[in-house]
């Protein structure tokens, strides 16, 4: 496939938005990467994966997946940028003018979108727990079920529509008031634009919740034996169960051999790192032509590690090992247990349990903007250079499609059917084929030296070339491979998965609502890419 034929827009914009520091954009990139998945489901996973074993199919898939995916990003991003694209429809076409990029595109959109929809919702719930902890509202003693309880009321797990109510007797303390709280300071940011908005939101909200963790986990690490009736449940113990490789009567080679260990290990760095969103490809078309982009990845990349590995690994479970015992842990009721569940009895055990609590809830709301601003922005993008619209416009369109849609999940709460759905098809789907996409149209279409020449222009490290060959190899395969069995374990061994959407409204009302977001965004991007080829033609035309 040829690259030669390459679309170049013209400046439509009197001023094309940068990034104010390089702080600001790694800042930027790892908050995007920096999320719920580091403190809560990182740490689930390494316990129930036996903790050491579990840290070896992850820096696998670190090395061989998530670095490679990141450099891919960055690259392409600042290829588009240079070329006067900043969302990824634009930049894929401006590589590779096709049909298949016009889908990728419209793919690009859907995912952060649609991701947004619902973590915005959990994002609120993060804020609530933390307000909550201020004002003395979750001392609820020492009973688990109790806990379990609120948080059942609090989401509306148990009927639609109660996540509209009143809690407490106190209508503003109503998930949907908290989300509204949520939404409303996303899009103020967002509208502010990338410096004024994400940069400077991102550059105080990182070290601010990396301050936080590291309170706790002092706090942690120095717990002892809160129970001397329970000497085995100790600070120690609970490292250990995190981090031993064979803590379950099992080898550690016999650890090794869990097929499913290493599909979850590979899903977890892909998450993590927030590859394959569309989203450092719009945040790296911001930079300019010849800023570093390989030593700005590999940072972001590593502060993300830093707070996944050393903050997140080092705080949830140990702490709950101390005071609830291993049971606990090994046997989760749903997605949100550990979080919003297990921790909450966890603090109320400790000495000043609201002020941790509210601590870590607070950098969980932290984590949470900064990634749920980077799913914003990719939209924002395409709405300004594809239609052509202003900031206020684009925010107005893409603020009332996100509203509708954090509204349907909101409503559909129970047994969160309709958020499970979105993930199910976006999360994991979408996210696995756009991946593929990027890396392929990285290495084959643009051509692995020809990218390989972009990620090092203006480098301040050089990345080896033994990654030309991963990348253009390795990274595609394991992918299909880690895709292929994700699609065969949720579809061919456990075929309820097609039945629950068949059976159950709520998730056939969200399929369906899905389609219309595609469909939007169909039609938004086809729009964009005749009116590129209009200005390509125009400029043509204009040419001495």
């Amino acid at each position: 496939m040829s690259t030669s034929s390459v679309i170049t827009q013209p400046r439509t914009r009197a001023v094309k938005e940068t990034w104010g520091t390089r702080i600001g954009v790694i800042m930027a990139v790892t908050g995007s990467a920096v999320g719920l998945g580091n403190f809560l489901r990182f740490p689930g996973l390494a316990a129930k994966y036996d903790g050491g074993a579990f840290m070896v199919p992850y820096l696998i898939a670190l090395v061989l997946l998530g670095l490679p995916i990141a450099w891919v990003e960055w690259s392409m991003g600042r290829y588009g940028g240079s070329r006067g694209f900043n969302s990824a429809a634009g930049i894929y076409r401006a590589i590779w003018p096709s049909p298949v990029s016009t889908a990728a595109g419209v793919l690009a959109m859907l995912v952060p979108v649609v991701i947004y929809m619902y973590y915005v919702y959990v994002e609120s719930w993060c804020l609530a727990y933390a307000i909550r902890y201020l004002l003395g509202g979750m001392n609820f003693g020492l009973d688990p079920s109790r806990y379990e309880a609120f948080f059942a009321e609090f989401v509306g797990l148990t009927e639609n529509g109660l996540a509209f109510r009143a809690v407490d007797g106190w209508w503003i303390g109503s998930a949907a008031f908290f989300l509204l709280l949520c939404f409303l300071l996303n899009f103020y940011l967002i509208y502010r634009g990338l410096q004024k908005g994400i940069e400077w939101f991102c550059t105080w909200a990182m070290p601010t919740l990396v301050i936080c963790a590291l309170i706790i986990l002092v706090r942690v690490l120095t717990l002892g034996t809160p129970d001397p009736s329970k000497p085995e449940q100790n600070i120690l113990n609970g490292l250990g169960f995190m981090w031993n490789p064979a803590t379950k009567s099992k080898s550690f080679w016999e650890a090794l051999a869990n097929p499913q260990m290493w599909l979850e290990a590979a899903g977890q760095i892909f998450f993590s790192l927030s590859v394959g969103f569309g989203i450092i490809v719009t945040y790296a078309s911001y930079l300019k032509r010849d800023d570093d982009i390989a030593l700005s990845s590999v940072t972001s990349a590593a502060g993300n590690e830093f707070c996944e590995v050393a903050l997140g690994g080092l705080i949830t479970i140990p702490a709950a090992f101390v005071f609830l015992g291993p049971q606990v842990i090994e046997n989760p009721k749903g997605t949100f247990e550990l979080g919003f569940v297990t921790l909450p009895n966890v603090f109320n055990h400790m000495v000043f349990g609201w002020l941790f609590g509210f601590l870590f809830f607070f950098l969980l709301f932290l984590a949470a903007v900064t990634s749920s601003l980077s799913m914003l922005q990719p939209a924002i993008a395409l709405l300004e250079e594809g239609l052509g619209l202003g900031r206020r416009a684009s925010v107005a369109i893409l603020s009332f499609v996100t509203a509708v849609g954090s509204l349907f999940v909101v409503y559909f709460s129970q047994g969160l059917v309709v958020m499970d759905t979105f993930d199910f098809w976006v999360g994991n789907v979408g996210l696995y084929i756009l991946a593929t996409f990027q890396v392929i149209l990285f290495a084959w279409v643009l051509g692995v030296d020809r990218g390989f020449e972009e990620l090092q222009r203006g480098a301040e490290i050089k990345i080896p070339n033994f990654f030309k060959f991963v990348i253009k190899y390795i990274s595609p395969l394991y992918l299909l491979a880690v895709f292929g069995a994700w699609c065969y374990q949720e579809f061919w061994a456990n075929p309820q998965t097609l039945t629950k959407i068949i059976r159950e409204p709520a998730a056939q009302a969200a399929v369906l609502f899905l389609l219309l977001v595609a469909a939007f965004f169909t039609l938004i991007v086809n729009q964009s890419v005749r009116r590129w080829e209009r200005m390509k033609k125009l400029q043509q035309e204009v040419a001495p």
